[in-house]
């Protein structure tokens, strides 16, 4: 009788379980599935004949600002690259959020797709009210190559010539806050990655992205410093939340930490969070957005300005 009530005891136990874990993973599936309205195919620009596009995604309930995303890994990108879950928090906290896509190296240099992404901010500027955003207040988010390319926007962003007949290329490129995951900042000294042949040159599996094939170092030397946010690192440079994995092999941390002593010698906000054994990337990523959304919600709103 005794073995019959412990075994009919673990089964309701285990049926128990079941059901909170069932109930745990119903609600963390609604969490990454927020109601938001979903608009693809913004026309920002062309390169090589290729369209040029964003998406915008407005939360259900939207807060009047706007986070552009850039799509892009390896300085690749593509619109299958992106999924709403993936910016659940911000769409939750009311952001909208704005998916900036490039045509991928080595198609287009990493020069150009700083100058198509450049664009698409300025475009999105230009047409802020048709998305119900503030154009003065543009966040910026993403990782790796998109978190690089934040960063050229952040410190490299600003009025377009007075002199362009177009609107849009008028606008300003500049953004207002900065949440990213593991960006390069410095193409020139790239420490310990993998990537470093520790020649002077480009990283070794991106010598076409640069248009360094064949490899003309003398070039690389100017063409590496305009394309490292740190070497223009100055008082304009908006607030800044780095993510970076301290086992990152490919990105180092270094290159976040010299990035923020950069900031801070100019008295600007950079904050770098250390994920512990984090390499480039973890599984608990997701949930990190919501400490980015934290970071917007103090240096976008109108009541932190």
């Amino acid at each position: 009788m005794k073995i019959l009530r412990f075994l009919k005891f673990l089964g309701l136990a285990v049926l128990a379980l079941v059901a909170v874990a069932g109930l745990l993973l119903g609600v963390g599936w609604l969490y990454f599935h927020p109601s938001a309205t979903w608009t693809r195919g913004f026309v920002y620009g062309q390169r090589h004949s290729e369209a040029l596009t964003l998406d915008v995604l407005k939360p259900a309930a939207p807060n009047g600002l706007g986070v552009l995303l850039m799509v892009s890994g390896s300085w690749k990108s593509g619109t299958n690259s992106f999924q709403p879950w993936m910016v659940a928090p911000l769409l939750r906290r009311g952001y909208t959020v704005l998916p900036v896509y490039h045509v991928s190296q080595p198609r287009a240099t990493v020069m150009e797709t700083f100058e198509d992404v450049s664009r698409a901010t300025r475009f999105i500027r230009a047409h802020a009210a048709d998305y119900g955003i503030d154009p003065d207040r543009l966040g910026v988010t993403g990782g790796s190559a998109g978190g690089h390319l934040s960063l050229m926007l952040a410190t490299r962003g600003g009025p377009g010539p007075a002199e362009a007949r177009e609107a849009v290329d008028r606008a300003s490129s500049a953004v207002q806050a900065v949440a990213i995951f593991y960006p390069v900042t410095d193409l020139l000294n790239l420490g310990n990655s993998t990537e470093n042949l520790h020649d002077g040159g480009p990283p070794k599996s991106f010598v076409r992205a640069f248009a360094q094939e064949p490899r003309n170092l003398p070039v690389w030397r100017t063409t590496g410093r305009e394309l490292s946010p740190i070497y223009h690192v100055t008082s304009n440079l908006p607030p800044t939340l780095i993510y970076h994995g301290d086992a990152d092999t490919l990105v180092p941390l270094d290159q976040s930490e010299r990035f923020q002593v950069r900031a801070q010698a100019v008295g600007r906000t950079v904050e770098v969070v250390k994920h512990p054994g984090g390499q480039h990337g973890w599984l608990t990523m997701p949930l990190d957005i919501m400490k980015f959304a934290d970071w917007f919600d103090a240096h976008l709103r109108p009541a932190a300005r």
